[in-house]
């Protein structure tokens, strides 16, 4: 479940940024419990807050007193901007250069990527 190569609050900030971006939590859901998270996962509840005090600091989450952790408006729209940065910047070209060696062309990564396809 854990990847030791990563601190685990990185980890855990990574899956809520997926459910984020997968739709499963929209700007003004609440996040589960810092307590939640950290007995559902077996988790240190610091190694949570941490994670989400990240979430907070980037402004994907609010804090409000009492009442918990919620996805903020514009959220969606930021982690995207920043998201497709970050590939582009990082995985991107890696990838090129492993197609490059594959000797791929446009065509056979597109014909590749409709539905139903099998290469």
């Amino acid at each position: 479940m854990w990847n030791d190569n990563t601190p685990i609050y990185r980890q855990l900030k990574e899956r809520v940024v997926g459910m984020m971006l997968d739709g499963l939590l929209r700007p003004g859901d609440a996040l589960p419990s810092v307590r939640q998270v950290a007995a559902d996962y077996q988790l240190n509840p610091i190694t949570v807050s941490r994670a989400y005090q990240e979430l907070v600091d980037e402004t994907l989450v609010e804090k409000r007193r009492g009442l918990g952790m919620y996805v903020t408006e514009g959220a969606i729209e930021k982690l995207l901007g920043t998201e497709r940065e970050r590939f582009i910047r990082e995985e991107w070209p890696a990838m090129v250069e492993r197609i490059r060696r594959l000797g791929l062309d446009v065509e056979q990564l597109l014909r590749a990527a409709q539905p139903g396809s099998a290469s």
